[in-house]
């Protein structure tokens, strides 16, 4: 039986305290949806896999011997389908797990931009509302902004996806523009007419 994003959710949070890495895979679940309905796949499944791909960081944030091999063995543990699995190993690279399903790529392609977005977002006056693909590149163009994010690796997801950059980019803002408000996105100033 496969898991509804509530039995993924409710697992996340029983798992996680923290309200940044609630955000954060709230924001990977909105873009796998996105991702889904592009590609004509299964949205429940891929919102699952948002969501618990970062299941045991929390706890075990070590990359050596913690994450994400203690959310594998949950899952396992708890019958989670082959294919969230796959991808939730694929998508730590450092694993050496081929991301060979479009789910897994997806879920590579969007976790880290998602992230980055949202500190892109935090950092504007209108958050997430009216964020180009250029204002993301330009971000990303400064080294000291969101140091940890690489580079090279948001580039190669898309590129490993199939998606050119920009489209990549602009499919994960909307997506989490719709969930902005849930995302804590939508920024200090109040939209025109309001």
């Amino acid at each position: 039986m496969t898991p509804t994003r509530d039995d993924a959710w409710e697992l996340f949070c029983r798992w996680t305290q923290s309200e940044s890495l609630r955000k954060h895979v709230l924001g990977v679940e909105a873009a796998m949806r996105a991702y889904a309905r592009e590609y004509g796949e299964d949205e429940e499944l891929w919102a699952v896999t948002g969501i618990v791909h970062d299941l045991d960081y929390e706890r075990y944030p070590d990359l050596e011997t913690g994450h994400p091999r203690k959310a594998l063995e949950e899952l396992r543990r708890l019958d989670y389908p082959e294919s969230v699995i796959d991808a939730v190993a694929g998508h730590a690279p450092f694993l050496g797990v081929a991301r060979t399903t479009l789910m897994a790529k997806a879920l590579y392609a969007v976790d880290e931009l998602s992230g980055f977005i949202a500190a892109c977002a935090l950092v504007r006056p209108t958050g997430i509302r009216g964020m180009t693909p250029k204002s993301v590149k330009k971000k990303l163009g400064q080294p000291s902004f969101a140091a940890a994010v690489s580079r090279t690796e948001v580039r190669q997801a898309a590129d490993e996806l199939g998606v050119e950059f920009d489209e990549h980019v602009r499919r994960v803002i909307a997506a989490m523009e719709e969930r902005a408000a849930e995302l804590g996105l939508e920024g200090q100033e109040a939209p025109a007419g309001a």
